[in-house]
C-alpha cells in the first residue's frame, strides 16, 4: 500500500509540474503572439512622431530622440482634416445605422417566416460578397452619373452615394450574420408575448431584438470598421472621407517627397474612434462572436 501511496504521489507530482510548465508555456506564446500583432501598431504611433528625415533614414534610431509632437498639427492643416473626419463620421455612421436596421428586419423575417426557395435567397444574398467590386464599378460610376445628370440627384462626389453605396454593400453580409441570431432564439419567447397581448412587431421589439443584442453590436462594429477603411469606391465616387484624404500625404508639398510623417499621423487619428468603440463595447462584441461560434 505504502509503494501504491509514493507512486501515486509522484505521478500526481509529475503531472503538476507537467500541468505548470504547459502554463507558462501558453503564457510566453501569448506574449510573444500579443508583441508581434501590436509592434505595426506601437511603430505607427512611434513613426507619426519623428521627423520626416529620420523616418527613410538607415541610420536613425528607432525611438526618435526628439518627439514631433507638431506632426499631428501639420497633418491636421495639411489637407484640411477637420471635414474629412466629419464626412467619415457621417457617411460611415449613418451606414452602420441603417444598414443594420434593414439588416435586423430582414434576418428576422427570413429566420421566422420561411417561404419556397428562402434558402436559396440566402445563399444568393451571401453569394453577392463573391463577387469582386472591381468588376462593377465602372457601370456602377456610370449609373450614379445618368442619376445625377438626368435626376439631379447628386451622387458622385457627394456623401449621399456613397452613403447608398455602403449600404448596399454591408447589408447582405449583414443580414445573413443576423438571420442566423434570430434563428438561435426560440420562437416560444414570442408567442408567450403575442399570447399576453403583445403584436408580432411588439414582440420582435421586446422580446427577440434584446436577445439578439450581442449579434447585432458585433454586426454593426463590423459595418463600421470595414466603412470606415473603404478607400477604392470612396475615391472613385469623389467622396473627402479619411482614407481618401491620406493619399494626399503621400506627395509632399514640393511633390517630391512622400509624408511618411502625416500619414503615420493620420493613420493614428483613424484608429481612436474604432479603438474606442470596441472598447466600450467588447463585452457585447465578444458574447456575438462566442454565440456565433456555438451557433
Amino acid at each position: 500500500m505504502a509503494v501504491i501511496s509514493k507512486d501515486s504521489s509522484m505521478s500526481s507530482a509529475s503531472y503538476s509540474k507537467r500541468r505548470l510548465i504547459s502554463h507558462w508555456a501558453q503564457n510566453i506564446l501569448l506574449i510573444v503572439m500579443i508583441a508581434v500583432l501590436m509592434s505595426p501598431i506601437a511603430l505607427m504611433v512611434v513613426t507619426s512622431f519623428k521627423d520626416r528625415a529620420d523616418i527613410t533614414s538607415s541610420t536613425a534610431p528607432l525611438i526618435p530622440p526628439v518627439w514631433h509632437f507638431e506632426n499631428y498639427r501639420e497633418m491636421w492643416e495639411y489637407v484640411d482634416f477637420g471635414p474629412l473626419l466629419m464626412n467619415s463620421i457621417v457617411v460611415v455612421g449613418v451606414t452602420t445605422v441603417v444598414a443594420t436596421f434593414f439588416a435586423s428586419l430582414a434576418g428576422y423575417a427570413l429566420a421566422r417566416f420561411p417561404f419556397p426557395g428562402s434558402d436559396i435567397y440566402g445563399l444568393t444574398v451571401m453569394g453577392t460578397q463573391l463577387i469582386p467590386g472591381t468588376l462593377f464599378f465602372i457601370p456602377l460610376y456610370l449609373t450614379f452619373l445618368w442619376i445625377k445628370n438626368h435626376l439631379g440627384i447628386p451622387l458622385v462626389g457627394n456623401n449621399l452615394g456613397a452613403i447608398i453605396l455602403y449600404i448596399g454593400f454591408y447589408t447582405p453580409i449583414s443580414l445573413w450574420i443576423l438571420r442566423g441570431f434570430f434563428a438561435s432564439i426560440p420562437p416560444d419567447l414570442e408567442e408567450q408575448a403575442m399570447v399576453d397581448g403583445a403584436t408580432r412587431f411588439t414582440a420582435f421589439l421586446r422580446i427577440s431584438l434584446p436577445l439578439a443584442g450581442p449579434g447585432i453590436v458585433s454586426t454593426a462594429i463590423y459595418v463600421f470598421m470595414t466603412a470606415w477603411n473603404e478607400l477604392f469606391f470612396g475615391y472613385t465616387l469623389g467622396v473627402k472621407t479619411i482614407p481618401v484624404g491620406i493619399r494626399a500625404f503621400v506627395q509632399g508639398a514640393a511633390g517630391t517627397q512622400l509624408r511618411y510623417d502625416y500619414m503615420a499621423a493620420a493613420s493614428v487619428v483613424i484608429t481612436i474612434p474604432i479603438a474606442l468603440m470596441f472598447f466600450f463595447l467588447q463585452k457585447q462584441f465578444i458574447s456575438g462572436l462566442t454565440a456565433g461560434a456555438v451557433k
